[in-house]
Parts: structure tokens; sequence; C-alpha cells
């Protein structure tokens, strides 16, 4: 992607709205998200919040208005879109790791075949990171021989791989047995105390205590709050925040 002005914000989202069909999941949403900023968004099942973080990297693309990243509009195709999402790092709630590679291999793919490093330096680069997100023993293994802990932490390490710009995680705890969400939540917490520009999808309100600059709290497609942890938790504003957090922290 071409560089930007470092006064740009990572992510500028402008009246973005998306349709599937004649239902719209995603209504007139206006966000910016600085450079090295955490932003964890909250909200019911079926709110946006999975569709918001899709259309940031064009896995969905947004019905009309405009995104920007690192200031510079998103790629509709072809090369630069592959460069966009070689900058915008993507993990799932299902891990999509390839099953008949190795872990190694899993990370290594995308910074050969995308960002042309050679294999070497490569497989080092992806061995550091194994290190880093804890399971370096693990990656001459393949996916299922590993915990979904380990296959999320895997997966974080290869979208690292890619030298990323900034992060989306869309729920990536929510398929993990809840003893592995720790570990999963321990890696990210370290990398948003790096710095890493990041936009959290999930359902974790200790992570979003603990780590976030802002939370969103979205409704019926629409960013409802844009408020920092403390405010959100202790002094919801919206009647919607309050019950949501009501059934939620009840439990």
């Amino acid at each position: 992607m071409t560089e930007a002005s470092t006064d740009a914000p990572m992510i500028r989202v402008s009246a973005v709205d998306k349709y599937f069909g004649s239902l719209r999941v995603l209504s007139d949403i206006d966000l910016e998200i600085p450079r090295g900023q955490v932003v964890v968004v909250l909200g019911p099942s079926g709110s946006g919040k999975s569709t918001l973080c899709r259309v940031l990297n064009r896995l969905e693309v947004a019905t009309s208005g405009s995104i920007l990243v690192d200031g510079v509009p998103l790629p509709e195709e072809g090369r630069a879109l592959a460069e966009l999402r070689a900058d915008v790092g993507m993990v799932f709630q299902q891990f999509n790791l390839f099953a008949h590679k190795s872990i190694i291999d899993n990370v290594t793919l995308g910074p050969v075949k995308v960002r042309k490093l050679g294999r070497n330096e490569a497989r080092e680069e992806g061995m550091r990171l194994l290190r880093r997100v804890g399971i370096a023993d693990q990656a001459e293994k393949y996916p299922a021989q590993l915990s979904g802990g380990q296959q999320q932490r895997a997966a974080i390490a290869r979208a690292l791989a890619m030298r990323p710009k900034v992060m989306l995680f869309d729920e990536p705890t929510s398929a993990l047995d809840p003893e592995m969400v720790s570990e999963v939540l321990e890696v990210m917490a370290d990398l948003a105390e790096e710095g890493m520009t990041m936009l959290v999808v999930s359902h974790e309100m200790g992570f979003a205590r603990r780590a976030a600059h802002r939370v969103l709290f979205m409704a019926d497609g629409e960013i409802v709050e844009d408020t920092t942890p403390q405010q959100f938790f202790e002094q919801p504003e919206s009647d919607r925040a309050k019950d949501f957090l009501g059934k939620i922290l009840t439990h």
C-alpha cells in the first residue's frame, strides 16, 4: 500500500452502510482509530460487530460510504487488495489454519507468497513469533495436534508474520474452551501493551476493562456508545447498554 501521513488515523470509516438484501446490518458508521489504540467492540448478537470487523479488510464489501486504512482507500481487488490484507491482520473465531500444513508452514506461507520474504528469513521470523506466543515447541506439528488455544495463538502468529499495521480480532476466544481463553487474551494484551493498533470484537469484559483504550457499544447496526472502558462499565449512557451490561454482568 502507498505510504500515508503519520498524522492520519490508522482507520477512518465514514458514513458506512452495509445491507444484506433488504436487511441493513451497518447503519451510517463513522469511526476513527488512531495509531496504537486498542478498541473493543461490544454488543448483543446481531448488532453488526463482526460485519464491521469484516468490512475493514473487505471480506465484506460496504454498500456505501468510505474506509481508509493508513490514509489509503480500501482497494477493490487484485494485488492492491492482497497488500491491504497483509497490512490488516485478521484473527477469526475459527482458526482457519491450513490443516495439511505444519504450524510453522502456516505462519511462513503469507510472508513468502505475499511479502516475498526468503524462506529462511520467513522461518526465522516465524519461529520468533511462535516463541512470542508461547508455542515454538509446536512448530512442526499440524493444527489437529494442538489444543484450541494453541491453534488460536498460531493464528495470531500467522497474522503477525505479515507485519501488519493493524490487527482485527473477530471474537477470537468464542470457539475456545474456558480454560484456554486466558492464554489467548494474554497474547492479545501483550500486543496491546506493545502499541499494536487493534480492533477487537469480543464478549470478554475483563479484556475490555484491562486492555482497551476505547469501548464501542453496538446495537442494531449502529454505534450507540463510544467511550472509555471505565465510563462504559460504570456509567453507561444508553438504555441498550445498561440492559446489555445487566444481562452480561449478572451471569
